[in-house]
């Protein structure tokens, strides 16, 4: 592994796990981290949960699964560069949508709605839940038991309500930050950031391949037109998908020269001795101020063109009554739950739990099990 930076998290120095282990012999604890998400059932799940489009909808579109694993990739590669700590990022990165819903944020917003009078739900919460309580692998304690570092930048949003009743139960833990407005590490920042370079590039992709977008209404967003033109002039036969992909591989290569660049500027003028006086310095893994307005056009331009497609629009009316309707059956009837979540005792906390662990198909399948009803085509 690359040099680390003094101001990088450096696992002989993490805050720990919530129940102290030994060290392993050949692996430090974010290395550890990583290989307990990657072995998690929450891990495998996000093969089947959707990214914009329903897992049924095509083979070739993103799921939660490659999504988290485009992140991770630009995530080390951009952690390298600035000798932070890669396996961090790597654990970050690929746990970081453990607790989303099926049928992506339409599920997640319906699921909300259905808990409002409960506490409502957080898809971050959810996926610090997961490696905290859900994930039954040991025989000593529920969870995961991740290191604090790796905790922490899981929880990339908290209201404030929540990040009390954390903070009540977990004093100066992974919530804290959200009370005394500090920022988490690097490594957590940098996660956030390459969350959004990913999503913004692989939504582009599966915009056009799905025939919902085309090439050319992407003329007047910047962040894309100025590297299609570049490609072409580089190479004046390129046609077809070829172009898409160079396109993006360009956007890409810019969007993570320019995190270092400007990265590497901003923590330099903050001069952070260590991890923790990262924390106390303002948000330093960040985007420069060009990049960071053309980054928002695109993202405008894909809520207005992808995310709110008529077609689009159409299918997340649908998930969210499967998820209300979900919901409610299993309020009503617990024991349509597998014990395990039936005899709990928390109720609509239980029923949440199970529905944001389902897949797409499975929550389609259980609906229908049911109501009788099949999902519309």
């Amino acid at each position: 592994m690359t040099e680390l930076a003094p101001y990088a998290s450096h696992p002989a120095r993490s805050r720990g796990r919530r129940h102290p282990e030994p060290a392993a012999p050949t692996r430090d604890d974010f290395q550890r981290d990583r290989d307990r998400i990657v072995h998690s059932t929450a891990f495998r799940r996000l093969v089947y949960k959707t990214q914009v489009f329903l897992n049924h909808e095509g083979d070739l579109f993103r799921t939660r699964l490659t999504h988290s694993l485009e992140v991770a990739q630009l995530a080390r590669s951009i952690a390298r560069a600035l000798k932070l700590n890669e396996d961090l990022v790597e654990a970050i990165a690929l746990a970081h949508d453990l607790g989303h819903t099926p049928f992506g944020h339409a599920g997640q917003d319906a699921l909300d709605e259905c808990m409002r009078e409960h506490g409502g739900f957080e898809h971050n919460l959810q996926s610090l839940r997961v490696v905290d309580t859900l994930e039954h692998r040991y025989p000593q304690y529920d969870g995961l038991n991740l290191s604090f570092e790796t905790r922490e930048g899981i929880l990339k949003h908290c209201s404030r309500t929540n990040a009390e009743q954390i903070e009540a139960a977990e004093p100066n833990g992974v919530a804290h930050r959200f009370l005394d407005r500090t920022q988490p590490s690097l490594e957590a920042q940098l996660c956030n950031l390459a969350d959004e370079i990913a999503y913004n590039a692989h939504d582009i992709d599966d915009g056009v391949r799905s025939g919902l977008i085309g090439i050319e209404q992407l003329a007047d967003v910047e962040l894309f037109e100025r590297y299609r033109r570049e490609a072409l002039a580089e190479h004046p036969g390129l046609t077809g998908r070829r172009v898409l992909y160079e396109t993006i591989r360009r956007m890409l290569s810019a969007q993570v020269y320019d995190v270092i660049d400007a990265t590497r500027a901003a923590i330099a003028a903050a001069a952070p001795v260590d991890a923790d006086a990262a924390r106390q310095a303002g948000p330093l893994v960040l985007f420069g101020d060009a990049m960071r307005t053309q980054s928002a056009a695109l993202k405008r331009f894909l809520f207005r063109g992808l995310y709110r497609h008529p077609q689009v629009v159409q299918t997340t009316v649908q998930a969210r009554a499967v998820v209300q309707e979900l919901f409610a059956a299993y309020i009503d009837k617990p024991s349509d739950m597998p014990e395990s979540f039936a005899v709990r005792g928390d109720g609509p906390r239980a029923v949440a739990d199970y529905i944001a662990g389902m897949t797409d198909r499975f929550a389609m399948r259980e609906h229908e099990r049911l109501t009788g009803r099949t999902w519309a085509a």
